[in-house]
C-alpha cells in the first residue's frame, strides 16, 4: 500500500535517481446466468439513459465476469479490474482544469527561483515570457499575484492548456516518448511545487465545490481564457462504478491529472486513495511537493518522463495493480493480468482501454487515435456512447486512421494498426 511518508524524498535524492457498437462475438458470449432474470445480479440502473445497446453489453460483461457467474470472487479467486481515466469520463470537465483556475484566481502558484527550473523541457522563449510576465518582485516561495495579474496567469494557463506561450512560441522542447508523457500535463503538479498535500487538497475541495454549484454551461474567465466554470459527475458512470463494485469488481481511476486532485473527486464515487492513480509527486522532508515525480516501468524518480499517459497508463495499472515491475510494465500483459473493463475519453486513454478484456468503453470526443480503434471495433467489445452532458455534434469529415490518427512514440503521426500489422480504414463518427 502507498504511504506518502515513505515516498517523500529531498531534491537532493532525487536527483541522483536521475454506429452502436456491434454485438459481442459468438466466440465470446455465454448464456445468460439463471440468477439474472431472477433480478439477483448487480443491475445498471434502467433510469438512466445509454446510448443504443450500451447499458446491455455492459450489464452483460458484469454478469459474465462478476460475482453472478463467479460467487467466490475475493474468496480465493482474484477479482476483475475495472479502470476508468477520470477527466471527461467520469466527471464532464477537466477538474484539474477547475483547480488551476481556482489557484489561480485565489494567488496559490508560489513564485519559483527560475521557471526554467520548473521543467526539464521548458524552453528559454517560455521562461523568458512567464519571468516577464509574473515578475520578480514577488520573493520566490510567495504566492504570486495572478488574481491581479492577468498577463502572469494567461501565461500560466496557456502553457498548460496548449503547451505554447501567449505569443505562440513552443514552451517546451527536447526529446521525449510521446506515449509515455507529453510536457504540459507533467507541469501541472510541478507548478504547485512547494505546497503540501493537504493544501493541494484543499485547493482542489474550493474548486470542485464552486464548479458543481455552477450551472451547466457556466464558464470562468482565467486571465483572458474563457473556459468551462462548471464540472458535473456523470450519473450513468456513477452507477456503473456501484454496480462494479457490487458485482465483485476492484475498480481504478488512473488518470494522467495530479494525485491529490483527482483523490478528492474520486472519493465521491467511492474509489478511495489505494486505487486512484495519477501523477504522483515526491516529496520533500517536510512534505512538500516539489518538480520530482515518481517512475513507472524501470524509469526511477523523474522530472516528468512516466506518467500515467497513453501507454504511460498501461505501465502504471501493470504496475500499482498486478504488481508487474521493470521494463515489462510497458507491454500488454497476458488475459490474467489486463483489466476486465476500460472507460476513457481520449488518445491518453487508449492504450489501457484496448487492453481489456470485457468492454472498451470510450465516451466520443472526437479524439482521433481512441475513435479509431472503438469504430474499427477488431474484437466487438467496443462501447462507443456520446458525452452524457452536451455532447459533441457528428465529426463532419472521416477520421484519419489510415494515415495519421496514431501518436507515434518520436510524436510523428502515422496509420492505426491492428494487432496483426493491418491498417484501419478511415472512420465515419457513427456515435454523437
Amino acid at each position: 500500500m502507498r504511504n506518502r511518508n515513505i515516498l517523500a524524498l529531498t531534491l537532493a535524492a532525487a536527483a541522483t535517481l536521475a454506429a452502436v457498437p456491434a454485438a459481442l462475438p459468438a466466440a465470446a458470449a455465454t448464456p445468460a446466468n439463471p440468477r439474472t432474470a431472477a433480478g439477483h445480479c448487480p443491475q445498471l440502473s434502467k433510469k438512466l439513459t445509454w446510448y443504443g445497446d450500451n447499458r446491455a453489453h455492459l450489464q452483460q460483461m458484469i454478469d459474465e465476469r462478476g460475482s453472478c457467474s463467479h460467487p467466490h470472487l475475493g474468496h480465493g479467486k482474484k477479482r476483475p479490474v475495472a479502470a476508468f481515466d477520470w477527466d471527461n469520463t467520469v466527471t464532464k470537465n477537466d477538474v484539474t482544469d477547475a483547480t488551476i483556475a481556482w489557484s489561480l484566481r485565489h494567488d496559490k502558484i508560489l513564485r519559483p527561483k527560475s521557471w526554467k527550473s520548473t521543467s526539464k523541457w521548458m524552453t528559454d522563449d517560455a521562461h523568458r515570457a512567464l519571468t516577464k510576465a509574473c515578475g520578480t518582485k514577488v520573493p520566490v516561495g510567495k504566492p504570486l499575484r495572478t488574481s491581479t495579474n492577468k498577463a502572469c496567469a494567461d501565461e500560466i494557463f496557456e502553457v498548460r492548456e496548449d503547451g505554447k506561450t501567449m505569443s505562440g512560441k513552443a514552451a517546451f522542447a527536447g526529446t521525449w516518448d510521446h506515449r509515455h508523457t507529453v510536457p504540459q500535463y507533467a507541469w501541472v503538479p510541478q507548478i504547485f511545487a512547494g505546497h503540501t498535500v493537504p493544501e493541494l487538497e484543499s485547493y482542489a475541495a474550493k474548486a470542485r465545490k464552486e464548479a458543481l454549484a455552477a450551472p451547466i454551461g457556466a464558464t470562468q474567465t482565467v486571465g483572458t481564457h474563457e473556459i468551462p466554470g462548471y464540472v458535473r459527475y456523470y450519473d450513468q458512470q456513477r452507477d456503473l462504478i456501484r454496480t462494479l463494485k457490487k458485482a465483485g469488481f476492484d475498480v481504478y481511476i488512473v488518470s494522467a491529472g495530479s494525485e491529490p486532485v483527482t483523490e478528492v473527486w474520486s472519493k465521491s464515487v467511492g474509489i478511495d486513495r489505494k486505487h486512484t492513480v495519477a501523477i504522483r509527486s515526491v516529496l520533500d522532508r517536510k512534505g512538500r511537493i516539489t518538480t520530482w515525480n515518481q517512475g513507472c516501468g524501470g524509469v526511477p524518480v523523474n522530472k516528468g518522463e512516466a506518467i500515467p499517459y497513453i501507454d504511460g497508463k498501461r505501465c502504471w495499472i501493470n504496475q500499482e495493480i498486478f504488481g508487474i515491475k521493470g521494463k515489462q510494465a510497458w507491454d500488454k500483459q497476458d488475459r490474467g493480468d489486463r483489466i476486465a473493463l476500460g472507460g476513457g475519453d481520449a488518445d491518453t486513454d487508449v492504450t489501457f482501454v484496448g487492453d481489456a478484456t470485457g468492454a472498451h468503453l470510450v465516451l466520443n470526443r472526437n479524439k482521433n487515435e481512441v475513435m479509431c480503434r472503438a469504430y474499427d471495433d477488431a474484437d466487438g467489445r467496443w462501447v462507443v456512447n456520446p458525452m452524457f452532458i452536451e455532447p459533441l455534434k457528428q465529426k463532419p469529415d472521416l477520421y484519419p486512421c489510415s494515415t495519421s490518427a496514431y501518436n507515434e512514440h518520436n510524436g510523428d503521426k502515422g496509420p492505426v494498426r491492428r494487432a496483426d500489422g493491418s491498417v484501419v480504414a478511415d472512420q465515419r463518427d457513427s456515435v454523437y
